[in-house]
């Protein structure tokens, strides 16, 4: 699996966020985007996720070579970020259900697995609605960590995180992200220590 951006560039208004953005993401790897705030962090993260449409240049999957469909993106990668929300309606176990009937767990999860992993069998039966900031950030996380998909995309990903809750991203990142692609936005080193490469969004600014 890579994903290939090619002289990507994304403006709003008049105004460049980033610009001639080309590098070749590759699966079995974990890439960092780094920079101060407003730097476009986020932006390049959605625009890879396809959230976002870039203004100019390419963004490309490919999987053994071949190139897969723009509309077919993503289905191939989750996403976890701070300004996503959960269905604040559904309870705990309702929500990995209906998640998992779109976008299935790796094949040896079920949903109460999960809820036990998260260490909140206790809110299994509780809405959403009436969760702490920390314990909807390790659901958005289990979400996208233990979907089976090649791409993990993660902005900001110990938002809200207790020491535990930051403990619990590190485990489930070295148990179940080592073969795929991983790319985390961020400027805190605890959330990308893990990284192998790592991308200046400076770099990549217009004056």
């Amino acid at each position: 699996m890579k994903i290939l951006l090619s002289d990507a560039g994304k403006r709003y208004n008049r105004e460049w966020i980033f610009r001639h953005f080309t590098y070749e993401f590759s699966i079995g790897n974990a890439y960092a985007i780094t920079g101060n705030n407003g730097s476009g962090k986020s932006t390049l993260l959605q625009v890879i996720a396809g959230a976002v449409q870039h203004s100019e240049g390419k963004v490309d999957f490919a999987e053994a070579d071949k190139s897969i469909l723009a509309d077919a993106h993503h289905l191939h990668l989750g996403i976890a970020a701070p300004y996503l929300e959960l269905p604040e309606e559904m309870t705990l176990i309702e929500f990995f259900e209906f998640h998992q009937s779109f976008k299935p767990f790796l094949s040896s999860f079920n949903s109460t697995d999960i809820i036990q992993i998260l260490g909140l069998e206790k809110a299994t039966e509780k809405q959403i609605r009436n969760f702490s900031s920390g314990m909807k950030q390790r659901v958005k996380l289990a979400q996208v960590i233990l979907a089976d998909v090649p791409v993990v995309l993660l902005d900001e990903p110990c938002t809200n995180l207790d020491a535990d809750g930051i403990a619990l991203y590190h485990h489930l990142i070295n148990k179940y992200c080592r073969e795929r692609l991983v790319i985390v936005s961020s400027n805190d080193e605890e959330e990308f220590s893990f990284c192998n490469f790592r991308i200046n969004m400076a770099d990549y600014k217009t004056v």
